[in-house]
């Protein structure tokens, strides 16, 4: 999900379908060409059974979900040619650059200007804070890539938090002196690194780079007293890097390093390739594909007795879902049918507010699923950390019922008139 701001700063192009519902707000039940729609508009139509589709690098592509996330400190990009809108943001929106995606708050820190990917190539740019307030809203954009353009910027979603979690899971097991090796083909081994730094020295992700040498030193000294646990993380560029190349980066490390991890991280499975399907192109669905990526990848963890983690998306449904089951899996059912253990992370606008989600077992080979089917932890994004929390009151009492189902019509209350106005 991608956090934008004010009116004047994010416009992008939508195509609309009606998918049956009977509606006023427009004339036509189908819109040949591609229109610009306020951000209210677009809560409207999704409520309403539209279907909604944004334009990104990648084309037009579905956007399944809105959340209002409430009011941040207010980040804006400008560039050199003055024909480009300035991008209204948060401190968290992230910008295509040469050198991968970069949250606004790192190019600020920066200072210095940066080539960011528009729909007329890259252009350079520089990141301000106004020190003002703004409004911010999620939408979800459903696609591999998760990108779309906003005021013609590519832009990228932020999720509920699945790399946040394994990230946390990764640091939790160098605390237990394990060694631990993180495959991202998402984002960068730098960004992967900081975010387990974060988690691991106990400090804001921004502040960081802040920190001076004696404090860090001091810090990473503490850390070398606790645990004997190494990381490794390895980038692959997205879709390129199958389990042929993690069998020998493994072979590579324990010869040439001396390092045998003892779990893998992989950010993420759908943006892995297949050994064995190459090059057919359009000849292969999504389903054999990716159940060919989840078998290969198992395979791999049997064959080197390691335990894998990785992380996938839901389908359109799925987002919308509070109570989300095997079927909500997007792309193929058969990577749960080849998972052994897999949780789901839900989150909803009153449980980010309180700073928590849920997890809920959708299966499980090692033990009862009905054991701690559902549960709440805690989640500190500035550290990237998630720790225990006293349940939500009456969250377990029904095991089967539907969790956090509220009024849908309510969750635009509370956004500002120029929140509600800003073009898509």
């Amino acid at each position: 999900m991608d956090r934008v701001g004010r009116d004047e700063g994010l416009v992008v192009y939508t195509s609309i379908y009606n998918i049956g519902n009977s509606q006023n707000m427009f004339d036509c039940q189908e819109w040949s060409e591609p229109q610009e729609v306020s951000i209210s508009q677009i809560k409207t139509l999704l409520d309403n059974g539209y279907e909604v589709e944004v334009d990104s690098p990648d084309g037009f592509v579905p956007v399944s979900n809105f959340i209002n996330k409430g009011v941040y400190e207010e980040y804006c990009l400008l560039f050199d040619d003055e024909n480009m809108e300035p991008v209204v943001c948060n401190a968290d929106h992230l910008f295509e650059t040469t050198v991968g995606w970069v949250s606004a708050q790192q190019l600020e820190h920066i200072g210095k200007k940066a080539n960011v990917l528009t729909r007329n190539g890259f252009m350079q740019g520089r990141v301000i804070k106004t020190g003002k307030q703004t409004p911010i809203v999620d939408i979800t954009v459903d696609h591999k890539n998760h990108r779309y353009y906003t005021n013609n910027v590519s832009s990228h979603n932020t999720g509920v938090g699945k790399s946040l979690a394994m990230c946390h899971m990764a640091a939790a097991n160098l605390l237990d002196g394990r060694d631990v090796l993180y495959i991202t083909m998402e984002m960068s081994e730098e960004k992967i690194a900081e975010r387990i730094d974060a988690n691991l020295l106990d400090v804001n992700i921004q502040d960081i780079e802040d920190l001076s040498k004696d404090n860090f030193m001091d810090r990473v000294g503490n850390l070398r007293a606790k645990t004997t646990g190494k990381l490794i993380v390895k980038e692959y560029p997205t879709g390129q890097a199958n389990a042929s190349h993690f069998r020998a980066l493994l072979n590579d490390l324990k010869l040439k390093k001396r390092f045998e991890p003892d779990i893998i991280y992989i950010d993420y499975l759908n943006i892995c390739a297949s050994a064995r399907l190459k090059n057919m192109g359009g000849a292969i669905n999504s389903y054999t594909y990716v159940k060919a990526i989840a078998e290969e990848i198992r395979g791999l963890g049997v064959e080197f007795d390691l335990p894998i983690v990785s992380a996938t998306q839901t389908t359109r449904t799925g987002y919308a879902n509070s109570d989300p089951g095997l079927e909500d899996t997007s792309e193929s059912f058969g990577l749960p049918a080849t998972a052994d253990l897999m949780i789901a992370l839900i989150s909803s606008e009153e449980l980010e507010a309180e700073g928590k989600i849920l997890v809920k077992q959708l299966k499980n080979r090692y033990n009862d699923l009905n054991t701690h089917k559902r549960f709440v932890v805690g989640v500190d994004r500035s550290k990237m950390r998630l720790f225990d929390t006293e349940e939500v009151d009456g969250m377990l009492t029904n095991q089967d019922a539907p969790i956090m189902d509220h009024n849908q019509d309510d969750r635009f209350d509370g956004i500002s008139q120029a929140a509600k106005e800003m073009r898509f």
